[in-house]
């Protein structure tokens, strides 16, 4: 019997069933882990706030708020793992699959149902992740520090350091990116960068030296305005050929260092994946080590595929032919999912010390929990 969908579109009984087996274990894993998640991760530090920092309860439950899609969405992977785990267990424990299979369901049409419930939720995980979760959190931080009279809403960050590069022709035609320009502030406050100083190496070597008390970028003339600056032009010797001082210059400069020190504002989770890549991106050019974020950035990525490599070992482990209870279900889930974050937090610690490649440290815990999952699943067909 079909439910009036498309030709080649149609959901069965059987998937219909299974899907309601593992709905509601699935709102029930969101709730209890999103509860046990946020207790630990936020709750505890509000209150610890409110007692010692003064922080009002409006304030803290803004906040609690706010932080609310973060940990929801950690819980999907956590959630999906123990509605595979218990539907299929409840299966087992009463004889349903073996009926299954006595009418002709294999185990891999029985896994079904769960891969594609899986896709559905990882595909959620992408959306609060890119939608949600960053502005939430930043906002979350910002309420954070304004509360506290912290610095974060007027954003300081002090030794700004970007480095310019370009590519040049040698005598030859041959292209090579060189670098072109230094620039360091001791500063950065509202837009503003304080006691700047500039090394132009554009002639392929220093030819220019430009300090200034402030620096301050002009959008309309996509220029910077120095203020009370000496500029220092140097001969093919090394000598001081010319020494000018200003009250105020215009000076072409790229805009690039304030765009680097502003999205430097943010953490790597309270980015989307396209700000975190173009973060990356001008953290590199600035020749800044770029590898702790291209963890994070592939992290992204990976991390919402954890929903279906749970759902693969849920429903192979529930397929075995012992009965498993709520609350041994639940236990089994805790253990699985503290193996998989310690391996985690492993491979990323090895991808950030350079051990592992960015890309292959984000993905090996799932490329482990697949793999695992695929050997319990040709076992469970045997």
């Amino acid at each position: 019997m079909k439910l009036a969908f498309p030709a080649g579109l149609g959901v069965s009984r059987l998937d219909r069933y299974l899907f309601l087996e593992m709905a509601l274990p699935f709102l029930f894993g969101v709730v209890a882990f999103s509860s046990l998640v946020m207790a630990i991760g936020s709750l505890f530090e509000l209150v610890r706030l409110m007692v010692e920092n003064g922080l009002a309860l409006q304030t803290a439950m803004r906040i609690f708020v706010l932080r609310l899609p973060g940990f929801i969405v950690l819980t999907f992977p956590m959630s999906m793992l123990l509605a595979t785990l218990l539907a299929y267990s409840r299966l087992s424990a009463d004889s349903e699959i073996v009926a299954l299979k006595a009418c002709g369901v294999g185990v891999y049409r029985m896994i079904i149902p769960a891969a594609v419930l899986s896709l559905g939720v990882t595909a959620l995980t992408f959306f609060f992740n890119e939608s949600l979760v960053p502005s939430a959190s930043y906002e979350a931080s910002v309420t954070l520090a304004k509360a506290l009279n912290t610095d974060l809403p007027s954003f300081q960050k002090y030794n700004i350091f970007y480095q310019e590069f370009e590519d040049r022709k040698d005598a030859s035609g041959k292209v090579s990116t060189q670098l072109a320009r230094i620039l360091y502030a001791s500063n950065y406050d509202n837009g503003v960068m304080t006691n700047m100083k500039v090394l132009d190496f554009t002639q392929e070597r220093l030819t220019q030296i430009v300090t200034a008390r402030q620096g301050i970028w002009l959008p309309r003339e996509n220029k910077w305005l120095f203020k009370d600056g000496v500029s220092y032009v140097i001969d093919s010797e090394g000598n001081y050929r010319n020494v000018l001082k200003f009250a105020q210059q215009q000076i072409n400069l790229s805009r690039r260092p304030i765009e680097l020190v502003e999205r430097s504002k943010k953490r790597p989770e309270e980015m989307t994946i396209t700000e975190l890549r173009q973060f990356m991106q001008l953290a590199g050019e600035a020749g800044q080590d770029t590898t702790k974020l291209a963890v994070q950035y592939y992290l992204k990525y990976a991390l919402p595929w954890t929903c279906l490599a749970f759902a693969l070992i849920g429903s192979t482990l529930g397929m075995r032919p012992q009965r498993t209870t709520g609350a041994l279900g639940l236990g089994v889930s805790v253990l699985i999912i503290f193996a998989y974050y310690v391996l985690s937090f492993l491979a990323q610690a090895w991808g950030q010390l350079g051990y592992l490649s960015p890309i292959f440290a984000a993905w090996l815990p799932n490329l482990i929990t697949l793999s695992i999952g695929g050997v319990l699943l040709w076992r469970a067909a045997r």
